[in-house]
């Protein structure tokens, strides 16, 4: 009698299966970001399109910051009836004062947007979580040009004359644009960081004045007591409106310039890591 043995094939182990890149790992390439910040940016845009009243601070403040500034001091620095002369020294001043005062509404609105549930519902999307910040600050950059735009036309208006060149005009423009978006980085921190709304414009509030009026916007230091010489010699506001106001009138810009530069690359390597870090934490 003979017994047949059977054996069992061994059943051959799973290939290990190739790690894909993008969303899959949690990585995402240049291209799919870029494209996701556009796609959100185009939200953005179509937001304010169905709210156009959220552009009356970008449209109105420049007007009433140029007209009240110009005829409340421009005869108190430049005299009786020569406020023209200081509608130069002032109107690259309020190039920078527009980028942070817009600024602050980037934090008011992330704030509210997480109030609404929005961001949560972005964070469930497999998206880098940068991109939906990035996307806020483009179009924050699109509100504070058209703002620059109408206080250079009301400067225009008010007699402000180029003494250098449309390109050093650009520049200055391009230099404010720059130093802003650095900004609203802080502001984003702070409206994922505060509990409401009215609390990140309260903050935000503490932190303008001081900047604002304790600069060389609308007046010259050397008009000032010596410990606010200082404050204002360190200010970024100081030297953003210095290298505006030389790009314009004329003058020695290099200092001011690379200070301004300076400043915002510190405030964005900063603040930026801080704040995507916080979007991911937020509960």
């Amino acid at each position: 009698m003979s017994t047949t043995t059977a054996t069992r094939t061994p059943t051959p182990a799973p290939a290990p299966a190739k790690r894909t890149t993008g969303a899959a790992d949690g990585r995402i390439g240049l291209r799919a970001n870029l494209r996701h910040i556009g796609a959100l940016a185009r939200r953005n845009a179509l937001q304010i399109k169905q709210d156009p009243e959220s552009m009356f601070d970008a449209v109105l403040m420049p007007v009433i910051f140029i007209l009240l500034f110009t005829y409340v001091f421009g005869g108190a620095m430049a005299g009786k009836g020569n406020q023209q002369v200081y509608v130069n020294y002032l109107v690259p001043g309020l190039m920078a004062m527009m980028g942070m005062n817009i600024a602050m509404g980037v934090g008011t609105g992330i704030n509210d947007d997480f109030k609404k549930g929005v961001m949560d519902r972005f964070r469930t999307m497999p998206i880098a979580r940068s991109s939906v910040l990035i996307a806020k600050i483009v179009v924050e950059i699109g509100r504070m040009l058209i703002a620059t735009s109408i206080l250079l036309g009301m400067g225009f208006l008010l007699g402000l004359q180029i003494q250098t060149s449309v390109l050093h005009l650009l520049a200055a423009i391009g230099l404010s644009l720059a130093f802003g978006a650095a900004l609203m980085w802080i502001f984003i921190l702070l409206g994922l960081t505060m509990k409401t709304a009215q609390a990140v414009q309260g903050m935000a509030m503490l932190v303008l004045m001081p900047l604002q009026f304790g600069s060389s916007i609308f007046a010259a230091p050397t008009t000032m007591p010596g410990w606010l010489q200082t404050f204002t010699e360190y200010n970024p506001l100081s030297n953003l409106a210095d290298a505006a106001r030389a790009l314009i009138n004329g003058g020695a810009v290099a200092h001011s310039v690379w200070m301004t530069l300076a400043w915002a690359a510190g405030i964005t390597v900063v603040m930026a890591p801080l704040a995507v870090s916080r979007f991911r934490k937020k509960t």
